[in-house]
């Protein structure tokens, strides 16, 4: 898993993919998509997507995948390896979406929550896959929100592929354990290499990266800018980083633009006002001679 742009990235989106099997672009293949990190404050959230013949399923089993939460950190690395040795029948793709693109996303002038962006990302590795020959045949997706409404919004956009949404998607279905693995140890391994764009800051003591954990808590208190708040490492939109930045920064008053505003004159002021022209009367001859203006003949 080759994360060598992930400095250049971290601002925004990466995307790493392994070789593509010859198998999967002549046999009908089924895919698993799931995401790993949606809930810390810390680091990026990575969606993944695995792929390999319906055939070989059986063979991805035996890998021992699961869900990636119950594994230690050191299976899933040889999981992935086991993986990579084996690519000649699966595949995968990886999404990285850095805290900065995360939080400016969640914070723009639209509505664009962390659900509308965890279906957008799945949505547009399929798309990926399949643009690149694979032939999709079965999707098995991680649910974000209501399953029923996922899997009705993903069979509307891919008709011809038989989609099943569920909760705890990759305990229950081998290739979604698989796309888990490739996600958490991609996260891990962004959480472990990530180089700071801004100087003089360390993560070995961040803890888990969860709200939750005291050590993480600690962190953001011990790493906060009183002006300029955090590093782009943190999702600064998350409610945690929110309090902390109110507690701990500098408060800033911003002048009421609305009330400016009352002073200002509108623009229709600067334009005169003209009466209504009334109608000019006929002269008395059309009326004594019986004559009238025809609009039809």
């Amino acid at each position: 898993m080759d994360l060598n742009n992930l400095e250049s990235h971290s601002h925004s989106t990466l995307t790493v993919e392994s070789p593509l099997p010859d198998c999967c672009k002549e046999e009908k293949c089924c895919v698993g998509i799931d995401e790993a990190g949606r809930g810390p404050v810390l680091g990026p959230m990575v969606y993944g997507i695995a792929y390999c013949p319906i055939s070989k399923i059986p063979d991805i089993e035996s890998l021992g995948v699961a869900d990636s939460k119950q594994l230690k950190e050191s299976d899933r690395d040889d999981i992935l390896d086991k993986i990579h040795e084996n690519s000649n029948y699966v595949g995968y793709c990886v999404t990285v979406l850095s805290p900065n693109y995360l939080s400016t996303s969640m914070l723009g002038r639209e509505n664009y929550n962390l659900n509308s962006i965890s279906h957008d990302t799945a949505i547009s590795l399929l798309r990926r896959i399949i643009a690149m020959g694979v032939k999709v045949s079965d999707v098995y997706v991680d649910t974000v929100g209501p399953a029923e409404k996922y899997q009705a919004k993903l069979s509307d956009l891919f008709p011809a592929l038989n989609i099943t949404v569920a909760s705890k998607a990759d305990d229950k279905y081998p290739i979604c354990g698989a796309s888990s693995i490739c996600a958490k140890v991609c996260r891990d391994r962004c959480m472990s290499e990530w180089v700071f764009p801004e100087k003089g800051y360390d993560i070995t003591e961040s803890g888990c990266g969860y709200p939750s954990d005291p050590k993480t808590k600690k962190w953001l208190v011990d790493n906060i800018d009183k002006v300029f708040g955090f590093p782009q490492f943190v999702r600064f939109s998350w409610s945690t980083a929110e309090k902390i930045i109110a507690k701990h920064c500098v408060q800033v008053t911003w002048d009421n633009e609305e009330e400016d505003e009352e002073n200002i004159p509108k623009i229709n002021s600067f334009f005169k006002k003209v009466k209504k022209q009334t109608e000019i009367p006929r002269h008395r001859f059309y009326h004594e001679q019986g004559l009238s203006s025809l609009t039809e003949l």
